[in-house]
């Protein structure tokens, strides 16, 4: 790999999870793409392999490493053909558990983060709704604080991990009446009473267990509070930038997976007495596709060098997001044509990747969403900043 940004510690991770994921993942992928659930056993493995703590601090169980390791930990998961399995892997570590990194107590850190570590506990983020998307200002759940409590009213859509995880990170309206300054974060366990959860049928991301969830009258306790009241609306913002560079990074995997599996095709499939890498239209077609990905790639490495050494890149994390999960779907697109007929089969891995890799446009921001982002700095002189 790219000795500018990964180290032969790096490369040595990337080879033992690769081996992890063959072993003990690959054999199982089918049956959960089936059923939609993911046996817990996967996730008690990856916490007991390091996996669910790799940018956790190392008091609260974790390894507290740079985020190269999590580029290694997207991009193997995108090449075993899974999005709904490696979504709801990279949701649990870094969106759900971000949060309790970030804005979490050490009280919170020690019920709900340590677990979430070792694999004995799933937590999923609740921020999307029916009525709301991408516009998280305009979201119309309450939380209304009655002594020791809130009560948390409203729901919530498009969750992954939204039916089977045993906590949430639920943003809702702690003052109804200010748009911006009126959102709080909590932690909501999943046993709570008056909260119910429906199973979503999708399109594609099949082995994640997507779903709309339903808050009546449930009681948080105060302590449950993520962060300062009021706050959640920034933190939020702040945490999309790294949630827009991942969606990034897995759509240059999942792209690069599919070039490498057109070539290996192309060299094995012989039509009119020679194999179809030697035809120069397919040839040249594949240098293109090759090409898309490689700036992607490079793009998106230069951009976790940069959050790494903690720099504020909302432009360029949506700039990521935005154009990697376009030439994601374009890409995809034709390497399925060039499988031919074998593409539109089930028993190949194409009709499968196109239907996982559609989402990339929409979750985490619609790519017109991030337009206007982008339009707001590039052309308003917007500033984005972080939390304070």
């Amino acid at each position: 790999m790219n000795s500018m940004y990964f180290t032969e510690e790096h490369d040595a991770f990337r080879a033992s999870f690769k081996e992890f994921l063959q072993k003990e993942v690959v054999p199982y992928i089918d049956k959960w793409e089936k059923t939609g659930t993911i046996d817990r056993f996967i996730w008690k493995k990856f916490g007991e392999m390091g996996y669910f703590g790799l940018s956790t601090p190392e008091e609260y169980g974790g390894l507290d490493l740079d985020l190269f390791y999590t580029v290694i930990f997207l991009e193997e998961m995108q090449k075993i053909n899974s999005g709904g399995f490696a979504a709801a892997m990279w949701a649990h570590e870094y969106l759900a558990m971000t949060h309790l990194n970030k804005e979490g107590n050490d009280s919170q850190k020690k019920k709900y983060l340590e677990p979430s570590v070792h694999g004995d506990m799933i937590g999923c983020l609740c921020i999307t709704e029916p009525f709301g998307g991408s516009d998280v200002a305009g979201m119309r759940s309450t939380a209304i604080k009655k002594g020791d409590k809130y009560i948390l009213n409203g729901s919530k859509t498009f969750i992954t991990n939204g039916v089977l995880s045993d906590y949430l990170i639920v943003a809702a309206k702690t003052d109804p009446n200010d748009k911006y300054k009126g959102i709080s974060i909590f932690i909501v366990d999943r046993n709570s009473k008056g909260l119910s959860a429906t199973m979503l049928n999708k399109l594609g991301w099949k082995a994640s267990d997507t779903g709309e969830i339903a808050f009546d009258n449930v009681e948080i306790p105060v302590e449950n509070l993520l962060g300062e009241e009021g706050k959640g609306f920034p933190y939020i913002m702040q945490h999309f930038a790294l949630e827009r560079l991942l969606m990034g990074v897995n759509a240059h995997a999942r792209a690069e997976y599919a070039v490498d599996y057109a070539l290996k095709y192309m060299e094995e499939r012989i039509a009119f007495g020679k194999s179809l890498d030697s035809f120069q239209v397919l040839r040249h077609k594949i240098a293109e596709m090759a090409s898309r990905v490689d700036m992607c790639r490079e793009y998106n490495y230069s951009i976790t060098k940069r959050l790494d050494n903690g720099q504020y890149v909302v432009k360029e994390a949506s700039m990521s997001k935005l154009l990697s999960t376009k030439m994601a779907d374009e890409v995809i697109y034709d390497a399925l044509q060039l499988l031919g007929g074998y593409g539109y089969m089930e028993d190949y891995p194409m009709a499968r990747l196109l239907r996982d890799s559609r989402l990339g446009p929409i979750g985490g921001g619609t790519s017109e969403i991030l337009k206007e982002i982008i339009a707001k700095i590039v052309i308003d002189k917007k500033e984005y900043k972080p939390a304070t």
